[in-house]
């Protein structure tokens, strides 16, 4: 398994989505609260509801911007706290196609495509 992952979300239908081919998922949402955080974190990419890169790590890493610590688990999926933000968001048992467990901590980097 690689180190971190990534994926390309975009907005369908005004909401945050994604596909990965390699998983299964076409459309998959972000909900509960991760939509907000992911709306902070790109506000300063320009188009990126168009789709922008999403690299994530159950370790830091040089560049990540985002945090969220393991709260608990909820309907299968995972409550997550970003500190950054003080806020907290719901990650979906899709989680699961990436992780064997839930992490106990996720590190976020968001940028451009283009980039």
């Amino acid at each position: 398994m690689n180190a971190i992952q990534i994926l390309a979300p975009y907005r369908y239908e005004g909401q945050w989505v994604f596909d990965d081919a390699t998983t299964g998922l076409v459309r998959e949402p972000f909900v509960a609260g991760i939509d907000t955080m992911i709306d902070h974190f790109v506000k300063d990419i320009p188009d990126a509801h168009k789709g922008f890169r999403l690299l994530f790590s159950p370790t830091p890493f040089p560049g990540h911007l985002m945090k969220l610590e393991w709260r608990r688990p909820e309907y299968g999926g995972n409550w997550y706290h970003c500190p950054q933000l003080d806020r907290e968001g719901w990650l979906c048992p899709a989680l699961l196609k990436y992780f064997a467990e839930a992490p106990q901590e996720l590190y976020a980097q968001f940028e451009s495509k283009t980039k």
